[in-house]
């Protein structure tokens, strides 16, 4: 039997470094994919310290071109993983429409421009798609209204797309872990203690900071989640929603139990408050 291939988006830290040595200890061929491959640095190291071989490859997700560059040359592709993604915390009336635009870029489109420069090889393999969304994408957070925007659209995508491409003999799934312990928080500024200038949302804003660092004090690992991811790429029948831990899994039930909205807003106005 051939070896099988695996494509990672967003490998040069956290969940996405962690599943590229994963999957490789597992025994798959890594196409380990970075915007900017100087900064692969430590997923060689990683590499290294597991004694596996990856292959490393430029990849902007953002950027058609750059995808269609990367996925050529490839013979056989088993398995994608949109890993890739960004962040974002703040609120619509203290930001932009273009920075919703910008986080829609990486967490949807990007997502979107992967999966279908992919899909040819994977009908070719029956192989299949593995989208690392978040609890984010099935609860809307406070002063997450892009990330979670874009979540909620892959994770609408993906539903919908499933049964098309099972027909075809792709399977489709989503990941969604809760905080995890990587540079998403220093990427988005939670831990930055400087205050807000005084306005409406100063006080909520502050409140929500708060409970949030106390969350990620107490993050799932990266290694953990991509431990979930491995597993998932070789389920025989994989499950579509997967949840990374129990608290993943209890914070996922909560919405989708909630018929009428009130239990999610209950909770997440204690977060502002």
């Amino acid at each position: 039997m051939s070896v099988r291939t695996v494509l990672i988006t967003g490998t040069s830290s956290g969940i996405g470094l962690s599943t590229a040595v994963a999957a490789a200890r597992d025994g798959w061929r890594v196409i380990a994919t970075m915007r900017d491959t100087t900064r692969a640095g430590p997923l060689g190291t990683a590499a290294r310290e597991a004694g596996v071989d990856l292959e490393v490859r430029a990849l902007d997700v953002t950027a058609p071109a750059s995808v269609e560059e990367c996925l050529a040359g490839l013979d056989r592709l088993d398995a994608l993983v949109n890993n890739a993604g960004s962040g974002h915390v703040g609120t619509l009336e203290l930001g932009s429409v273009e920075d919703v635009r910008a986080v829609m870029e990486v967490n949807f489109f990007g997502v979107l421009h992967v999966t279908r420069a992919a899909l040819p090889l994977l009908r070719a393999s029956r192989g299949r798609v593995v989208t690392v969304t978040s609890v984010g994408g099935v609860v809307g957070q406070p002063f997450n209204e892009a990330y979670c925007a874009a979540k909620f659209a892959v994770e609408g995508f993906m539903e919908s797309l499933a049964p098309v491409a099972a027909a075809t003999g792709v399977s489709v799934s989503v990941v969604e872990p809760g905080a995890v312990a990587s540079e998403f928080v220093r990427n988005v500024g939670i831990g930055d203690r400087v205050p807000d200038p005084e306005g409406p949302y100063t006080a909520a804003r502050a409140a929500y900071l708060e409970r949030t660092r106390g969350a990620f004090a107490d993050a799932q690992s990266p290694q953990d989640v991509a431990g979930c991811l491995v597993d998932l790429l070789a389920a025989e029948r994989p499950a579509f929603r997967v949840q990374t831990s129990d608290r993943a899994r209890a914070f996922a039930a909560l919405k989708l139990k909630d018929l009428d909205g009130t239990a999610v807003q209950d909770l997440t106005r204690t977060w502002v408050s």
